[in-house]
């Protein structure tokens, strides 16, 4: 009798093992999903107490300013800055720009040149002497992570 019940237990189990593992993955890509053509830079920050609002001010005169630029010029879509108002207390901020593409993210002269001319050589300088002598002072960048959005397509 207890060989039965072992038997029936072990079946038993086996059986909602079986249900539990999912069927084998049929999502194909171009079909049922696609990767979005933007792609999102997201930057995590940790500020140190006391200075969030010091390093908020810097970055609408160096960070903003030089997206606002690229914007105008086309090079990325949009920008943002969160806080972090929960959490382990890592990171306190979050600074995202769009890109319309992985494209504008490589490397290239021309887009470059148009950037500093818009933005301008002294501005870019003034920015560098700022994260240099101020941010990195600060701040601490806790990571970089680059998101490609999947879009379910449900065809």
């Amino acid at each position: 009798m207890n060989v039965i019940k072992k038997a029936i237990g072990g079946s038993v189990v086996a059986a909602a093992l079986a249900m539990a593992v999912p069927a084998a993955a049929e999502m194909e890509l171009y079909k049922d999903y696609e990767p979005s053509k933007e792609v999102v830079e997201m930057t995590f920050v940790k500020v140190d107490e006391g200075q969030f609002e010091t390093y908020l001010e810097g970055l609408k005169s160096t960070w903003v300013a030089a997206n606002e630029a690229q914007k105008k010029l086309g090079h990325i879509k949009d920008y943002g800055i969160y806080s972090v108002p929960y959490g382990d207390n890592s990171v306190n901020l979050v600074l995202v720009v769009v890109f319309p593409s992985d494209e504008m993210i490589a490397p290239n002269k021309a887009r470059y040149m148009a950037f500093l001319d818009a933005y301008g050589k002294a501005n870019l300088d003034q920015s560098n002497t700022t994260v240099i002598d101020l941010y990195n002072k600060i701040r601490k960048i806790q990571g970089t992570y680059l998101l490609r959005e999947v879009i379910l397509t449900g065809k």
